[in-house]
């Protein structure tokens, strides 16, 4: 049974979201500002966690941050699902580490279809048989952990950003199409505006190094093994 983490300052709205999810077979816990959020995280480590934006305490951008800094929410699955629907809203949510970004009013069939997307992913990156540790080029990626490896140090993505590297990475040198990346990681039921893959394919440029993914104009992006 996955464990879902909805924080929200709306009663209504955990107990609306927590009804359907449990419908779905989902464990769903609840925290209703920032910093029992935090707190509800770090006690019962769930498998995804849903944050509103605007929070008493602290709001959904600081305890996402907060949540990367430490070592046991590195690769845990963090949604935004929050009213604020602007461009820099959902930009701010994917630089402080977001994997996802939902913008209410959504139907409950939907965001459960996009909840099952997510972890359906994940099930998918570490479940697949794969080498211990594979060698790309520069960098080591060792799927088990998802952990990647650089320089001998160790690399610091969210999933969505270790999920997009190991796409590029299955076959360096291939041009993947922004339409293939879309439908690989966020399903080919969901639209996902260019600005929001723009921003993860910048923050794993800044992670891993410039050189090693290459824009190719109008047809995607491939990964440069020869990058250094």
């Amino acid at each position: 049974m996955k464990k879902i983490l909805i924080v929200d300052d709306e009663q209504d709205i955990i107990d609306f979201l927590g009804y359907n999810l449990k419908k779905e077979g989902f464990e769903v816990l609840s925290a209703y500002d920032g910093a029992s959020g935090i707190e509800m995280a770090k006690l019962h480590q769930p498998d995804l966690i849903l944050l509103d934006v605007m929070m008493p305490k602290m709001d959904g951008i600081e305890v996402c941050m907060e949540l990367r800094e430490l070592r046991q929410f590195e690769n845990t699955l963090i949604s935004f699902l929050t009213a604020r629907g602007e461009d820099y809203s959902q930009l701010a949510g994917f630089k402080a580490g977001g994997d996802e970004y939902i913008t209410k009013p959504i139907k409950p069939k939907i965001l459960i279809a996009r909840i099952k997307a997510l972890l359906k992913r994940e099930k998918r990156i570490t479940s697949g048989a794969a080498d211990e540790v594979v060698s790309v080029g520069c960098i080591q990626i060792d799927k088990e952990r998802m952990l990647v490896i650089k320089d001998g140090k160790s690399v610091q993505l969210t999933k969505m950003e270790f999920d997009l590297l190991l796409l590029l990475t299955s076959k360096p040198g291939k041009v993947f199409t922004r339409e293939h990346i879309h439908k690989s990681l966020w399903g080919s039921k969901f639209t996902v505006k260019d600005r929001t893959m723009d921003v993860h394919i910048r923050k794993l440029r800044v992670r891993i190094g410039e050189e090693c993914i290459k824009t190719i104009k109008g047809a995607g992006y491939l990964y440069n093994e020869m990058c250094i």
